[in-house]
């Protein structure tokens, strides 16, 4: 009972219906004392009215009150591990309605699914022995599992067949017979889909000749059975061992049913003969018997006596046959490893094989072999199993840095390659390796085992070149020297005699990177006398205060400082000597004093250095101010006036330091670098010194002693360095031994490994060998073993004691069957067992064949002549025999008959000639390959890989025989090829001329670029190197940076004469006078003596020739001369000042200004300057470079505000810094040409046999070009044609025809045949030709048991109700949803239709047949109803498959449109008919007049229509019906549309030649107009006044 109950009870009460319910709970606990089965379980019941109100319990009968307690068993907690739930896995989905064994219609059309259920069986199980218990014992502890559950299955599909063929010809060609066509299934039904319709469709026929009176009402047909097992003759067999036992009235339907699958082969119960030795030594053939029953039929069906279906000739009713025997297999071997050894990404699993071999080969239709390997998943979870290993790729050190191949062709004919630099390139080897996940990226050079590459084929190998520099020669780029500076102590802290030295220097404007050499000296030093390192500077602070008086003597205070030679105040403890006085005696001239000028600053020198014939001079000057007057000073001489002075004393002798570069890094005892280690702890490389000599120079002589030079200039001698680290070499591991060939193949096996860093420094050396090969371990040589045939036994007929017993002939002779024994033995000739035979030996020598023994009536011929003697290629042989003993047989005429009996036999001669022919297209030209067997084993070889020059091409050769036949290639040539020179044309790169000369500077004044190029001579050709980027005139250029003078020419000034004042009478020489200076030009550059026309010097800077002087008079107020004007731009104006140097006396006029101002006016009276940089130049290489670190270099120049360039010094003189960078580096880029791997080696042929094979191989591309480089060609692979080898294949022909031996109906077998042919393996060259020789396709036995040769089959006897042949397999479908399929296996179908010839025969016939089968590459297809036109209201309506197909079935029936049209109410007026639109209209030729509700009222005849058939509109003879297409039924109709704003409606007949138009008072809103081209005709129109009954 459940857990809850519900019992009902219904009675009538006053006429009320009254509904009350015993309703129980749920089932409590089990409650007990102790745990067992004494515990009891309670429940509540209650009475409760349908309505839901509980009433009281005596309103419910108490006989129908459930149970409120029961026993149970107490479950304790401990229980709970004795017992759990056993639960079964789910079982199918199936459809609801089938639980109840009904199949519903279907109301709705499934959109995506239908609903289904699926079960399972749940039980509370003992967990120690699985017994089963009640379900309560588990409920306790947890609820019960559901049992069932809802899902989905696909729509259900319909069977879906085709349209019915054309009906066949009727089955007698007189009087009244059958008609039938058939349809076959495109789809069978499944998910609860209706079932297929019947595939035949009948129909009776009548010849309209009758059957002649008095002939015969039935045909007779002799009708054989099957043949029988073959089994052998027992020694007992009794008279009737041979007959037939089979029931007349059974074996007529058992002929005639067809088994859904194909006819399984008959074993026998003989099978222990073959079983008692598993492995024979040899095979013996045993021949039996086998009958057939044979009778006459009728064509009503029925029996009729044999004599009436066999005449003279008795039936075959028995034959020999050679015993079955059964395929015979050996154990399974044990299973492979499994595929799958790791875990990884991939969760598909892994697979493993076993297979056994075939011991015995089946015979005469024994068991077929089963399966001889199998196959199964393994490692599916692959949880337990170790990672799978990664492989990476792994790359070796760089190879050495090259240049050479970056020039190009012309340039490597000019280039020494020896002293090239710069940028090159450097190549290294990629190599893949296995690698523990957890490690795989740690380092890129390791030491792990080389794999195939082909394991790290998914990842991006490493790069293989980069590109990298050798250094060029050091280039320093200096400034200009500086002007020598004073005479100083070699070292000024320790000043020692009294010998010093003046020096110059220069700074490093750019320096490129090599640490090994070093610049030009930078210091220049020469000796000089009387060295100071420090003076006093003394500076005069004060005017001269005169002592007493306004004038005279006086003193002037004066500022003294100890000062280094460079200007910077030092402690006067520095100095020599005391210190000059503060305070310097002088005079202030009085009124009547000579007053002289201060000195002006010391002229040029004239000699740089001094030599043993001249030194060099300068001088100073100072000119007279003011005459004296009466008492006054007398002014100083003239040669008071002017100083000279010796300068640049020191001899022109230079010395400097020269330095050698620094040698390489050695070792050092006392310098204790070594094992130094960084933070990180990784110990570094030892320490060592470079040192290098340091010698004095003198200029333009050489070396000297070293004291000639200054010792605080000279450059170390000593530095520390890093020694090279010792580099050893590492080598990887050497690979995995290639595999040896299969088992008893002769082979090698090698190895490689790879060097990944090369020693350096004293390191270890690398190993010799990189390759090494061994010969495969000592394989057993393949086993030799041949056939042994044994003789062939006599003719084996049918036993006489069968023969007796059956119908036919009883003279002993006729067909037979003879057998011959087969064993196996060694090359020894031991006997073997005989599977040895079948796995090494070749083919199996037939065991039987037919024999025949002579009858009485025989025919009987002499033997075979030898064949005639061949006449050459293409001729013909033949032999001949002859009749004997004609007159003995009783059989003469047949005899003599040459079908049967031929007596000449022809066959072509044997041809050893053959006709090559080439075949196909010739290949790419084929360069020889320069690379040695192993060379990629070892280290990166640097050899030029050349792409051009003679190769060789090929092309496949086709080798004939006379009979057309394709031959092996070698019967025509070695190697199956032509073989043609052939030549690739070399690249050319772009040719440029040379370099074109400088050109001149492009500023005329200051810093500019000087320019020179190269123009294109020859381009690119061939893929050669590409041009650099040329400009619009195709050149290049180069622009390097150049300066020109501004002031190549000075205006060279004397100093002014005397100040020449015109006297008058004798007046003292003073006041206003004029004063001259000579000017000359001259060139500033140095050795350019004399001077030069003065147009060559700035005119608009001539310097005055002459000016106004004045010379004061006694007593006059004498000043100095103007002073320099104040600099511009802080003020608007500028000042200069002078002061008095003698005041006047009381009576002279007071002193003039001493301060002048003017209004600055720029580029006039002041000037503004700034720094301007010139264009960089390009990028410059060292001069055996050609692409890599250069520098650029631009000039400075100052240039003043009204656009002049001056001296540099300007600039600086107004405080501005330069902040221009001058010098920089740069970068030319290298032209990389394309670099390419070697060609991998040539593939395996691409098909063993054909015309199609070819082989290929490929490269990558490591590096592309840049630049100019020149460019990857576009082969990247390349194929080759394989030799035209034949190609042989068994060809199993079609079914032959159902042949029937001896009879003309009834059991019989279809044929087919395996032949060996060859052909050309292009599918479109010529068919398949057969081939004598059948061992060229393999083992013809093998591959006949591996198919099926011979089919049981029917021919129907005139009359007999049988099934037809199967129809072709439908194409393949797929379950699709909404267009989308969600597997990958299809179905298709085929079926077989029943044929009833007689109808009396109806209840003998077989049911149709169809089955289905798995395919690929299905199609989804979806189905829709189509409809033809109406015609008479019906219309065609027919389903059709998404491809086109017309199909029944798959159309959903509940849709499927109507297919006789109606009209409601019927059309019953004279004339009317029923409208295609459902409305009742009129004839052609009639109008309709409609009623005020719409419906037709009565048919009016149409005035002046002719119906087109010139019918008499006044009779009815024209009258037309509907026409049955549906495109003339819509012209049929009346049409309504508004002809303006009114209400009018205009209707128009468009079907008719005169058109009639009324207009209607209706009521209508706006509509689209419908443009219509009007009709040909001019139309009638009637106005009706609006009559609303019209």
């Amino acid at each position: 009972m459940s857990a809850s109950g519900l019992i009902s009870l219904c009675f009538n009460e006053n006429a009320l219906s009254v509904c009350l319910l015993s309703v129980a709970g749920q089932w409590g606990h089990c409650m007990g004392e102790e745990c067992g089965s004494g515990g009891v379980q309670t429940r509540t019941i209650w009475c409760v009215h349908r309505e839901g109100w509980t009433t009281h319990h005596t309103h419910c009968q108490h006989m129908d009150k459930p149970e409120s307690q029961r026993h149970c068993f107490k479950v304790c907690d401990w229980h709970q591990d004795l017992f759990e739930w056993d639960v079964s896995d789910w079982g199918g989905c199936v459809l609801v309605p089938f639980f109840a064994n009904e199949l519903l219609p279907r109301t709705a059309e499934c959109i995506t699914a239908q609903h289904g259920i699926q079960r399972r069986k749940v039980h509370c199980v003992r967990t120690s022995n699985r017994t089963t218990v009640t379900s309560r014992i588990c409920e306790f502890f947890s609820q019960k599992p559901a049992v069932e559950q809802a899902c989905l299955i696909p729509c259900p599909q319909d069977c879906v067949v085709s349209d019915f063929n054309s009906w066949s010809l009727c089955s007698k060609t007189c009087g009244a017979g059958l008609q039938h066509r058939t349809r076959h299934v495109l789809a069978t039904p499944m998910y609860g889909g209706a079932n297929c319709p019947n595939l035949t469709e009948l129909r009776t026929c009548s010849s309209p000749v009758d059957c002649p009176a008095g002939e015969g009402e039935y045909q007779y047909s002799l009708k054989v059975g099957a043949w029988s097992e073959c089994r052998l003759p027992h020694p007992k067999d009794t008279l009737l061992s041979g007959r037939t036992t089979v029931d007349f009235s059974t074996s007529h339907s058992e002929n005639n049913t067809v088994t859904l699958h194909t006819h399984a082969s008959h074993h026998h119960s003989h099978r222990h003969h073959h079983r008692a030795h598993k492995n024979p030594m040899s095979w013996e053939l045993e021949v039996g018997y086998q009958t057939r029953q044979v009778r006459c039929t009728r064509s009503d069906g029925k029996n009729a006596m044999l004599s009436l279906c066999t005449k003279d000739n008795s039936p075959l009713t028995f034959q020999a046959c050679a015993m079955p025997k059964d395929c015979q297999t050996s154990d399974w071997s044990s299973w492979s490893p499994c595929s799958k050894t790791c875990r990884s990404s991939d969760l598909s699993p892994g697979y493993r094989l076993r297979s056994r071999i075939m011991t015995q080969i089946p015979v005469a239709g024994g068991k077929r072999c089963p399966a001889l390997e199998e196959k199964e998943a393994c490692n599916i979870m692959g949880d337990l199993l170790p990672i799978c290993p990664r492989y990476v790729w792994r790359a070796t050190d760089w190879g050495e840095c090259r240049i050479l191949p970056l020039l190009s062709q012309q340039d490597r004919r000019q280039a020494n390659i020896s002293i090239l630099c710069g940028g090159g390139i450097q190549t290294r080897k990629t190599y893949c390796v296995q690698v523990p996940d957890d490690s795989c990226c740690l380092s890129t050079i390791g030491v792990s085992r080389p794999v195939n590459a082909r394991l790290c084929a998914g990842e991006e190998p490493p790069s293989a070149v980069q590109r990298c520099s050798i250094p060029c020669q050091h280039s320093c780029l200096l400034s200009q020297w500086s002007p020598w500076g004073a005479c100083l102590h070699d070292n000024c802290k320790e000043p020692q005699g009294k010998k010093g030295f003046r020096q110059r220097r220069r700074e490093v404007l750019w320096e490129s990177s090599s640490p090994l050499e070093t610049c030009p000296h930078l210091v220049e030093s020469v000796p000089c006398e009387d060295p100071v390192c420090y003076l006093w500077q003394v500076q005069q602070e004060g005017r001269c205060v005169p002592a007493k008086s306004p004038c005279g003597p006086g003193t002037a205070v004066q500022s003294v400082t100890c000062v280094s030679a460079e200007g910077e105040d030092v402690p006067a403890a520095h100095c020599e000597g005391d210190p000059p006085p503060a305070e310097l005696a002088c005079e202030v001239a009085c009124s009547a004093d000579c007053v002289v000028g201060s000195w002006s600053s010391w002229s040029a020198c004239s000699h740089s250095c001094a030599t043993k014939n001249a030194e060099g001079r300068q001088s100073r000057t100072r000119t007279v101010l003011a005459l004296p007057g009466k008492g006054g000073k007398e002014c100083p001489a003239a040669s008071a006036l002017e100083e000279w002075r010796v300068c640049n004393d020191h001899p022109c002798v230079v010395f400097y330091w020269e330095a050698s570069a620094w040698g390489p890094c050695i070792e050092e005892a006392s310098m204790d670098f070594n094992g130094t280690s960084f933070g990180n702890g990784t110990p570094t490389c030892a320490m060592g010194v470079q040192i290098r000599k340091v010698s004095c120079t003198k200029a333009n002589v050489g070396p000297v002693i070293s004291k000639r030079c200054s010792d605080s200039a000279r450059p170390e001698t000593v530095r520390p360095c890093s020694l090279p680290c010792k580099r050893d070499c590492i080598v990887t591991p050497f690979s995995e031994w290639t595999a040896c060939p299969a088992t008893c193949m002769p082979g090698s096996s090698s190895r490689y490994r790879t060097i990944i860093q090369r020693s350096a420094n004293g390191g270890q050396e690398c190993p010799d060998t990189l390759f090494e090969e061994r010969e495969c371990e000592s394989l057993p040589v393949c086993p030799v073993y041949r056939w042994r045939t044994h003789k062939w036994h006599s003719c084996i007929l049918v036993p006489d004691s069968v023969r007796r017993g059956l119908p036919g002939p009883g003279e002993a002779c006729g067909k037979g069957l003879e057998t011959r024994g087969v064993s196996c033995v060694e090359e020894s000739g031991e006997s073997a067992n005989m599977t040895e035979c079948l796995r090494w030996a070749g083919p199996l020598p037939p065991q039987i064949r037919e024999c025949r023994v002579a009858c009485k009536d025989d025919c009987t011929l002499t033997t075979w002549s030898k064949f005639s003697e061949c006449a050459g290629c293409g001729s013909s042989r033949s032999r001949k025999r002859s009749l004997s003993g004609k007159g003995r047989s009783k059989k003469k005429d047949h005899c003599l008959n040459e079908k049967s009996y031929p007596l000449e036999e022809t066959e072509t001669c044997p041809c050893d000639e053959f006709l090559s022919q080439p075949y196909g297209n010739w290949s790419v030209c084929i360069l020889p390959d320069p690379s040695a067997p192993g060379s990629l084993k070892g280290w990166m070889s640097h050899r030029e890989v050349k792409e051009c020059g003679q190769g060789l091409r090929y092309r496949a050769v086709a080798c004939i025989d006379q009979q057309g036949h394709l031959v092996d290639p070698t019967l025509c040539t070695d190697s199956g090829y032509m073989v043609e020179v052939c030549h690739i044309p070399c690249p050319l790169d772009c040719k440029l001329s040379d370099w074109s000369a400088w050109s001149a500077c492009s500023a005329s004044c200051g810093s500019g670029l000087k320019i020179r190029s190269k123009w294109l001579r020859e381009k690119a050709f061939n893929g050669g190197r590409p041009c650099p980027r040329l400009d619009l005139k195709n050149q290049v250029y180069e622009a390097v940076r150049c300066h020109r003078e501004c002031s190549q020419y000075e205006w060279r000034i004397e100093p002014w004469s005397i100040c020449t004042i015109n006297t008058v009478d004798d007046l003292p020489a003073c006041g206003e006078g004029v004063q001259s200076r000579k000017i000359r030009s001259k060139g500033t550059t140095s050795g350019e003596a004399g001077s030069v026309d003065d147009s060559l010097c700035d005119q608009d800077e001539v310097p005055p020739r002459a000016q106004v002087c004045f010379l004061a008079c006694p007593d006059d107020c004498v000043t100095t001369p103007w002073g320099a004007w104040s600099n511009c731009p802080l003020v608007r104006t500028r000042n200069r000042s002078r002061h008095i140097l003698r005041h006047p006396a009381s009576t002279s006029p007071a002193c003039p200004d001493l301060v002048q101002s003017e209004i600055c006016i720029l580029n006039s009276t002041c000037f503004t300057y700034q720094h301007r940089v010139s264009d960089w130049s390009t990028c410059q290489l060292s001069e055996n470079a050609i692409c890599g670190q250069g520098s650029r270099l631009r000039l400075l120049d100052c240039v003043r505000s009204d656009g002049k360039i001056v001296e540099l010094q300007k600039c600086q003189q107004f405080g501005l810094i330069n902040k221009w960078k001058l010098s920089e580096s740069c970068v030319v880029d290298c032209p990389v040409s394309c670099m390419l791997s070697d060609w991998s080696p040539w593939a395996e042929c691409s098909h063993t046999c054909g015309s199609r094979g070819h082989s290929a191989r490929t490269r990558r591309v490591l590096q592309e070009a840049h630049e100019e480089g020149r460019p990857c060609p576009n082969q990247l692979t390349q194929t080759k044609p394989c030799p035209v080898r034949p190609c042989y294949t068994w060809l199993l022909s079609d079914w032959s025809p159902c042949t029937v031996e001896g009879a003309a109906c009834g059991e019989g077998l279809r044929r087919r045949n395996l032949s060996c042919v060859v052909h050309w393996g292009d599918g479109s060259k010529s068919p398949p030709q057969p081939v004598g020789e059948e061992e060229l396709c393999g083992d013809k036995l093998r591959r006949r048991i591996q198919q099926e040769m011979e089919q049981p089959c029917f021919v129907p006897c005139p009359g007999d109700c049988h099934l037809t042949v199967w129809s072709s397999w439908s194409s393949c479908q797929l379950t699709c949803l909404e267009g989308r399929s969600f597997e990958t296996t299809g179905r298709q179908a085929r079926s077989r239709a029943v044929i009833i010839q007689v109808m009396e025969n109806q209840g003998s016939c077989p049911h149709q047949v169809f089955e289905t089968q798995p395919c690929k590459g299905g199609k989804c297809h979806s189905y829709q109803w189509r409809t033809g036109g109406w015609s008479n209201n019906v219309r065609a309506v027919w389903c059709q498959r998404s491809d086109g197909v017309n199909v029944t079935g798959g159309c959903f029936p509940q849709k499927r449109p109507t297919t006789v049209r109606h009209c409601h109410p019927p059309c019953m007026k004279p004339f009317s008919h029923c409208t295609p639109s459902g409305v009742c209209g009129c004839e052609k030729g009639y109008t309709e007049v409609m009623t005020t509700h719409g419906f037709l009222d009565y048919c009016t005849r149409t005035p002046g229509v002719d119906n087109n058939k010139k019918a008499d509109v006044k009779t009815n003879s024209g009258r037309l019906k509907p026409g049955p297409s549906q495109a003339q039924d819509l012209f049929n109709e009346w049409t309504l549309r508004p002809v303006g704003p009114g209400t009018e409606m205009e209707i128009i007949f468009t079907a008719q030649p005169a058109c009639l138009r009324s207009f209607l008072p209706l009521k209508h809103k706006p509509t689209k107009t419908t443009k219509t081209s009007p009709p040909p005709q001019k139309p009638l129109t009637l106005a009706y006044d609006g009559d609303m009954d019209m």
